[in-house]
């Protein structure tokens, strides 16, 4: 159920190459930790972002919780879907529930990032 070819970070979010941008979500354990999500609140493309400081916010049926930067850049887009369904986040959260891509402004350490077995080690699930 963890994708091996994503990297992840300890706040659950996932790390997907694309290019010269990174793609960013939140992994299933996340999703499934909040249960059903009713609201994503996502920065606007152009906007800057610090590792480890808040980017956005998903809000469930449970609480509402902060997406952290995994690294610093520059957001080079969203996924305006989730305005009208953030349940794809449920659904789908390694393909159609992904957040952000974001341009980093420095060289991102992936592979000083999870791996999939130290992610499922870290959260007790495969």
């Amino acid at each position: 159920m963890i994708p091996d070819e994503l990297h992840y970070t300890s706040q659950h979010e996932w790390v997907k190459e694309r290019g010269t941008a990174l793609r960013v979500g939140i992994t299933y354990y996340a999703q499934d930790q909040l249960g059903d999500i009713v609201y994503v609140q996502l920065p606007d493309e152009g906007a800057t972002v610090t590792a480890g400081e808040p980017l956005g916010e998903v809000e469930s049926t449970k609480s509402v919780s902060d997406i952290y930067a995994p690294f610093s850049g520059t957001v080079v887009a969203r996924n305006d879907k989730l305005g009208d369904e953030p349940e794809l986040i449920n659904a789908d959260p390694y393909g159609a529930g992904w957040l952000v891509e974001i341009e980093p402004t420095a060289a991102v350490a992936l592979d000083e990032m999870l791996d999939a077995q130290a992610y499922a080690e870290l959260t007790g699930h495969e």
